[in-house]
Order: structure tokens, then C-alpha cells, then sequence
């Protein structure tokens, strides 16, 4: 009878390790494996792996990712005459290594360009310049890289075209050009178009008749990303659900490119993410300097929750959920649209420990709520 209680002890024992052992080794990436990929914006230093906790905890958890900047054009064509792909190799052959779905991130944005490129006055000078920078990058990477954010942000909030040096030059043939160099230089990449807000109507409306136009004159679009930029309170989900359903009706796939909710009072009701714009701080603006209440960190796992649900009611629709940063500690918003402010956008917190808002999302995929 001793025997049969200890062996009841121990095999109740193996059961207990067994289940916190499966528990341990839960991921998002698991989780959500056959849904969508989930994926992660890498900074610098991430892709050069300098922090073995922070890489552990990305190859754990994601099996998608995006270079935060270094693939953007200053630092990849810093000079008419020189590219410099030093960390953007590191990039693809971290994700290779992995096993990662690769995203480049981004090829014609009006932001972040080198100097050189913001003095192109004429066309003939800015088709030569889209002609070698699409296609050098594109063709460089053919088979690696696994999609492209081909344009970024080409609209303003009423879903006119945003005036810039692209614009300004070509009219609005270098939005046709930009993926038509692309699909060329790597026919079998996935092309997207990128930008934040464009869940809001007007802004929406203007993206699915960019789309259309593209599309209709021979660019090869294949997604769009909305980039996810969001508040605790907005956009509603009865919005976001409307785009998902609206881009998807043009035949396309629809990605979540750069998700992160704000905590933070923004001045203005400032939406979207233009990086350009700066506001002056205070104490008001800076509500949570050393930790996030209980009562605001349920909220923000709330509000993951339903995001997350919506998603999994769409995961036909759906290629890929990126979050904007690996941890709260690496995130934009913590300089964004306020220098100096602490925010506490992602699931895992600047000390790469779960959150409550990750927590609600795998539960999702536990209890199907």
C-alpha cells in the first residue's frame, strides 16, 4: 500500500513538471502558429545580438521580423554613390538562421532619407535614383527577404497624397514605379503598402483607392500594412474590423505591421505617427515615470484582448502581427511625440517580463473566449 501511494506521489509530481513545464514553454509564436506569424521590429543592437536575455526571448517568442531603422534609406544609401548593408546582412541572416519569415522595411519612405536624396529636383534624376535604389536592395536580398513595405505613408489624414520629394518630382507615377521596380527585382516577394491610420475612414478611403490605382495600372500590390500605432480607447474595434474586411475585398492580404498601444496623454488628441512632429513635456503629460498602475496595465491587457480576438476572428485574412519593439524599454514611445516620457506599450515589459496583456492573449488561444 506504501508503495502504491509513493508511486501515486511521484507520477502526480512528473504530472505537476510536466504541466509547468508545458506552461514555461508556451510562446506567442506557438500559440498563434497556425493563425498568423508574430512577429517583432529589431533594434541595432538586437540584430547584432549584444543582449543573450533579449535574444533568448526573441527567438522564443516570435517567428517574424522587420529592422526597427537600419533598413531604412539613410542608413542603407547613405551616399548617391555608396550603399552600406552591413547590419541590414546581419538582419536577414539572423532571420534565416532562425527560421523567421523576413520583412524589409522600407523602400520609398519621405522620412528618414539621406540628405542627398531630399535635394533630387527633377524627374529624370528622381527615376534614376528609384530605378537603382529599388532595385540594387530588392535584388540583393531576392529569395531571402521575404516581403517588402514598398512605399510607407504616402497619404495625409484625409487620404490625399502626402506632398514630398517623390511626389513633388514624379506625380503619382512613382507610387506605380516603386512596386513595379520591385516585383521585378524579386517577382515571388509579398509588396505591401504601409501606413498608420489608415483604419480611420478618410484616411482608408484614400489607401484602398491608392491600392486600386496601382493595382489597375500595373503594380503588383500583394498586402497592406496598417501599422497599428493605437490608444487604449481608439480606434474601435468596430473600425478596425470595417478595414480588415474593406482591404481584404480588394484581394489582398492584410498585416499589422507595428503594433503598440500608448498609455500616455498625447497633447493635442495627437494621432498616428508622424515622427516629425515634437511636443514640450511636463509632469502631466508624463503620468507614470517609475511604474503603470494596476488599474491601467488591466486596461491595456483589455485592450490587447480585443484586438487579439477581432484578429483571430480574421486569421484568414491576416499574414502577420508585428509588434513595434521587443520590450516596453526599446520602444519609440518613450520619446514620442514628448522626449523623456516612459510608456509601457508591448507585452513585455523593459525588464523582458511578461505582462498581463500577454498574458490575455495566449489565454485567447487557450479558452477560445
Amino acid at each position: 500500500m506504501k508503495c502504491i501511494k509513493l508511486c501515486l506521489i511521484a507520477v502526480t509530481t512528473l504530472m505537476a513538471v510536466s504541466c509547468t513545464s508545458q506552461k514555461e514553454t508556451t510562446s506567442l509564436k506557438d500559440a498563434y502558429k497556425d493563425d498568423f506569424y508574430i512577429g517583432t521590429a529589431l533594434s541595432a543592437d538586437q540584430i547584432e545580438q549584444k543582449d543573450k536575455k533579449e535574444d533568448s526571448l526573441i527567438r522564443k517568442e516570435f517567428n517574424a521580423i522587420t529592422a526597427e531603422n537600419i533598413m531604412k534609406s539613410m542608413f542603407t544609401h547613405p551616399q548617391k554613390d555608396k550603399y552600406d548593408f552591413t547590419l541590414s546582412d546581419k538582419f536577414v541572416t539572423y532571420g534565416e538562421k532562425n527560421k523567421m519569415f523576413i520583412h524589409g522595411h522600407t523602400l520609398i519612405w519621405h522620412s528618414q532619407l539621406a540628405p542627398w536624396m531630399e535635394k533630387i529636383a527633377d524627374s529624370t534624376e528622381m527615376e534614376a535614383f528609384m530605378r537603382d535604389h529599388i532595385t540594387t536592395i530588392v535584388s540583393k536580398y531576392k529569395g531571402r527577404i521575404n516581403s517588402w513595405d514598398v512605399v510607407n505613408e504616402a497619404l495625409n489624414e484625409d487620404g490625399t497624397l502626402r506632398k514630398s520629394v517623390f511626389l513633388n518630382t514624379l506625380g503619382e507615377k512613382y507610387l506605380v514605379d516603386a512596386f513595379k521596380l520591385a516585383a521585378k527585382a524579386d517577382p515571388k516577394a509579398e509588396l505591401y503598402y504601409n501606413d498608420y491610420n489608415i483604419e480611420e475612414p478618410a484616411k482608408r478611403a484614400g489607401a484602398i483607392a491608392l491600392i486600386k490605382k496601382i493595382k489597375a495600372e500595373g503594380g503588383k500590390v500583394d498586402g497592406v500594412g496598417i501599422q497599428g500605432h493605437w490608444r487604449l480607447q481608439s480606434p474601435s474595434i468596430e473600425e478596425i474590423e470595417k478595414s480588415i474586411l474593406e482591404y481584404s475585398a480588394l484581394g489582398i492580404k492584410v498585416a499589422f505591421t507595428e503594433l503598440d498601444i500608448t498609455v500616455l496623454p498625447n497633447p493635442w488628441d495627437l494621432k498616428g505617427a508622424d515622427v516629425n512632429q515634437n511636443f514640450e513635456g511636463s509632469a502631466k503629460m508624463n503620468p507614470y515615470p517609475k511604474a503603470l498602475p494596476d488599474s491601467v496595465q488591466t486596461q491595456l491587457a483589455e485592450r490587447y484582448a480585443s484586438i487579439f480576438k477581432l484578429f483571430l476572428k480574421h486569421k484568414d485574412k491576416i499574414s502577420r502581427v508585428t509588434f513595434w519593439g521587443v520590450h516596453d524599454g526599446q520602444s519609440w514611445l518613450n520619446d514620442w511625440p514628448i522626449k523623456g516620457r516612459t510608456n509601457y506599450p508591448l507585452p513585455f515589459d523593459k525588464d523582458l517580463k511578461h505582462k498581463p496583456a500577454y498574458e490575455r492573449i495566449l489565454k485567447l488561444k487557450e479558452t477560445k473566449e
